[in-house]
C-alpha cells in the first residue's frame, strides 16, 4: 500500500480499477461509500456509485469494514470456511468496484467484533486515515435505525471520525442509506429521497456479481431492486413517479455539530412518524 493510506489490520487491500497511483485516487475522490460488508455499498451507496460514474469530475470511493466471514452459506457455497469466504466476497467486491469504475476500493478486513468495539484504536485511525486522503464532499453509510449490530457501529464509528477532522475539512453531507432496515417510516419531510434508475442494468448488475450470496441463501439482488422500486411508487398516492427506483436515506448531516446526541436525532425521527400516525387515525376516526 501506498503511503496515501496503510489499514493497520491483517489482510486488509486496496485495489485501484483503473491502475491509478493509490494516492491519486484517493485524492479524486468526491464521494466516499463506508460500508460493514461486501455488498453492503452496493445496496446502500449506489447512488453514490451511479453519481461518479463515467465521470471524471467525480469519483467513487467504497471502504469495507469489515470481513464478511461469517455470512450465511448453502449450495455450492455450503462447505466453505470462513476463511475461504472472506477471500471469495474480497474477490466479488473487486470485480464490483471494477463494473462501477470506482476510484479505489479500500478491503480493510476486520472483523466484526472489531468494528463493534468502540474502543479499538486501529479502527480510529483507519477511519481517520481515509478521511483525511479522501476528504469527499458525501459520504454514504448506514442509517441509525438499522437493525445489525455491525452496521450500526459503522455509522457510528463514521460520525466520530468525521467529528475528528478539522471542520473546514469535513463532507458537506452525510447520509445514512438503507440495508437492514427499510426507512421508509421516516416523515416525508425527513426522507433524502436518492434517485438509483439511471444506467439501464448498472444497479442490478452491481449486486449480481455477489454471486456467493446469492446463491449462498440471499436475494439480496431482488431484495433491493423490489425496495427500490416500492419506495418510488408508494412514496406519493396522489402523484406520478418522479423516478423509477429510489434509495431512501437519513440526513446525518446535522451530525457535524458535536453537540448532537445520535440517539436523540433518530428519536426525533420516530417522534415525527409516531405524532403523524396518531394525527391520522384522530383526523379519520
Amino acid at each position: 500500500m501506498a503511503a496515501a493510506f496503510r489499514s493497520k489490520a491483517e489482510g486488509s487491500e486496496v485495489f485501484i480499477p483503473d491502475g491509478a497511483p493509490l494516492s491519486a485516487a484517493l485524492a479524486r475522490t468526491t464521494h466516499l461509500g463506508v460500508g460493514a460488508h461486501p455488498d453492503d455499498l452496493e445496496i446502500m451507496a449506489c447512488h453514490g456509485i451511479l453519481e461518479c460514474y463515467r465521470r471524471s469530475d467525480r469519483w467513487f470511493t467504497g471502504v469495507t469494514m469489515s470481513n464478511g466471514g461469517g455470512s450465511a452459506r448453502v449450495g455450492a457455497f455450503r462447505d466453505k470456511t470462513d476463511a475461504e469466504m472472506i477471500e471469495i466476497r474480497k474477490v466479488e467486491q473487486k470485480k464490483a468496484a471494477t463494473l462501477g469504475e470506482y476510484s479505489a476500493m479500500l478491503l480493510l478486513n476486520y472483523p466484526s467484533a472489531s468494528v463493534k468495539d468502540a474502543k479499538r484504536p486501529d479502527v480510529a485511525a483507519d477511519l481517520d486515515a481515509v478521511l483525511a486522503a479522501t476528504l469527499p464532499e458525501v459520504v454514504y453509510t448506514h442509517n441509525l435505525a438499522d437493525k445489525h449490530d455491525t452496521h450500526v457501529a459503522v455509522v457510528l464509528r463514521v460520525i466520530a471520525a468525521v467529528r475528528r477532522m478539522p471542520p473546514k475539512d469535513r463532507p458537506r453531507r452525510i447520509l445514512g442509506c438503507e440495508v437492514w432496515r427499510g426507512l421508509d417510516w421516516l416523515d416525508d419531510a425527513d426522507k433524502v429521497p436518492l434517485a438509483v434508475d439511471r444506467y439501464g442494468t448498472l444497479p442490478a448488475d452491481l449486486l449480481s456479481v455477489f454471486e456467493s450470496q446469492i446463491a449462498g441463501g440471499k436475494r439480496y439482488d431482488l431484495a433491493s431492486v423490489g425496495r427500490r422500486l416500492a419506495n418510488a411508487t408508494f412514496f406519493d398516492s396522489h402523484a406520478v413517479d418522479e423516478s423509477g427506483a429510489v434509495v431512501w436515506a437519513m440526513d446525518l448531516t446535522p451530525l457535524l455539530d458535536e453537540t448532537k446526541d445520535p440517539t436523540l436525532l433518530v428519536d426525533e425521527h420516530i417522534q415525527r412518524f409516531f405524532a403523524d400516525v396518531r394525527l391520522r387515525i384522530a383526523k379519520m376516526g
